[in-house]
């Protein structure tokens, strides 16, 4: 049987379109490569958002073409967002590349590979549009406690800075019935906590006009027995609602944890960015989810040195950090993406200003960060377990999980509670444990006392009975083939809306 592997770059969508990819890719025969393995295909699902995008897929294509020298029945695939703007491009620079597919067509690539395997020729398929919504595709699933599931693709905004509406099209909707049935199958399969996708997500609903179908969603979600967390991302400041904040205050399930981008604290950079909200109503709408939920994290991203950006703009996003008081933020220093507003502006700002800057907002939010963290000394927190790296270091015999607010947490366990192997008294990835937090760090929290309980779950019987465990097929990062690896890709994220 032909092996695959899947090397993903970019944000949540992109992730959740390699598990499409992968499911595809076994219902046409395929099986993940081993960990040691050379694999027989190697598809790069691809992101247009970070600087240098091109420059690193092209030169991880050249990384591969030795190996497809010395096997011509290998293949490689390239699709996302680069392979939708770059179409023919990539097999013009990379000819041993054997299909090209766009962000609207991923259900093509298995008959894609079939042709050029048939036809000795590279096959490029790029639609302007899509005509299947990807949640019909098969799915090989990352995790046997958490699911991604798409409410909607696309966006309708014009931000200057982002490529992404060129590349992924006008918002598309899931209708509701479709959503609510994917994540209740999930349930039956044993998944706990969902995450709702969607490049706008409080714009849900635009396409068959309810402006409060995402509030309805949420509470809908809170009805599915056994449905444990329910996360959101992301949404944008200017359609936040009310309706949206009483239904996370007010649906158990639904998660206290916000992701909502800022990316600029000036209201003259937002207004060149696009982005239809100003300080001020941003920073209203985090008074009243806090008044909602006082427990609420929130995280954020924020884009350094926009072109125009003067020393009182960047002091304004300052001032935002600092009475906003993220639990964490996502930071970016501009860079040109070609094929936006934003690339062509005057005033471009130097290299060494958006350093420094990014290097002072960069050590503000560490501060804020440590200082919210260290508030939650001696709190309980429930702790959904999950793979990550296992344990954190042998010497500390850790565990990691993620608390309700999304933090991540390292916790102290037992040799036995630590049992790898599904003894089943055995803290295993999906399991559900309390513990007391010790101290907060920038980054973490940590738990050095006791496990204060644990509740076994159906998704962490499969993990241990070896059914599921990290997604061996579809990875971050470059696959190593022959003696020499890969370099490896900056960080995933593209900065969300």
């Amino acid at each position: 049987m032909k092996t695959y592997q899947v090397k993903t770059y970019g944000c949540q969508m992109n992730v959740h379109d390699s598990e499409r990819i992968g499911g595809l890719l076994e219902a046409a025969g395929y099986v993940p490569v081993a960990s040691d393995g050379a694999p027989d295909l190697v598809v790069f699902n691809t992101c247009a958002v970070r600087e240098n995008a091109d420059n690193k897929l092209y030169g991880n294509l050249s990384h591969l073409a030795p190996a497809k020298r010395e096997n011509p029945d290998m293949q490689i695939a390239v699709g996302g967002c680069l392979a939708q703007k770059d179409r023919g491009e990539i097999v013009k620079r990379a000819p041993w590349v054997d299909a090209v597919f766009g962000t609207h067509n991923i259900g093509s690539l298995p008959a894609l590979l079939e042709r050029a395997r048939h036809n000795r020729a590279a096959e490029v398929e790029i639609l302007e549009s899509l005509e299947t919504f990807p949640s019909t595709l098969p799915t090989k699933r990352e995790s046997t406690y958490s699911g991604w599931v798409s409410i909607s693709v696309g966006c309708n905004n014009t931000c200057t800075f982002c490529i992404v509406p060129a590349l992924r099209g006008k918002e598309k909707d899931r209708r509701p019935g479709e959503i609510l049935a994917e994540v209740r199958a999930l349930v039956a399969e044993g998944v706990t906590e969902v995450t709702l996708l969607g490049q706008n997500v409080n714009t849900y609903g635009v396409e068959f006009g309810d402006k409060l179908a995402f509030g309805k969603l949420l509470r809908a979600c809170g009805a599915i027995e056994g449905l444990e967390r329910v996360r959101f991302t992301s949404p944008h400041p200017k359609n936040f609602t009310d309706d949206v904040i009483s239904a996370m205050a007010e649906t158990p399930n639904v998660c206290h944890s916000l992701h909502m981008p800022l990316q600029s604290g000036s209201d003259k950079v937002l207004k060149e960015m696009r982005r239809s909200y100003r300080s001020g109503k941003y920073l209203e709408i985090i008074d009243k989810v806090r008044a909602a939920m006082p427990d609420a994290a929130i995280t954020t991203d924020i884009i350094v040195g926009f072109p125009g950006e003067t020393e009182e703009d960047f002091q304004a996003t300052l001032d935002v950090v600092e009475q906003a008081r993220f639990s964490s933020a996502f930071t970016f220093q501009y860079s040109i993406r070609p094929g936006t507003p934003a690339a062509t502006m005057d005033d471009q700002i130097p290299k060494a200003v958006v350093q420094e800057r990014y290097e002072r907002l960069v050590a503000l939010q560490e501060r804020v960060s440590w200082e919210e963290n260290r508030k939650l000394e001696g709190t309980v927190v429930e702790v959904l377990v999950t793979v990550g790296d296992g344990r954190k270091d042998e010497a500390t015999g850790r565990l990691s999980g993620r608390a309700r607010d999304g933090r991540l947490v390292h916790f102290n366990v037992t040799p036995s509670q630590a049992d790898p192997t599904g003894n089943a008294e055995g803290v295993r990835p999906g399991d559900v444990i309390t513990t007391r937090i010790t101290y907060g760090a920038p980054h973490h929290l940590v738990a050095d006392g006791e496990v204060l309980s644990h509740r076994t779950t159906r998704a962490g019987d499969a993990w241990a009975s070896g059914k599921a465990t990290k997604l061996p097929g579809v990875s971050l990062g470059m696959p190593s083939i022959g003696k020499k690896p890969l370099p490896k890709q900056d960080a995933p994220g593209c900065g969300s809306c």
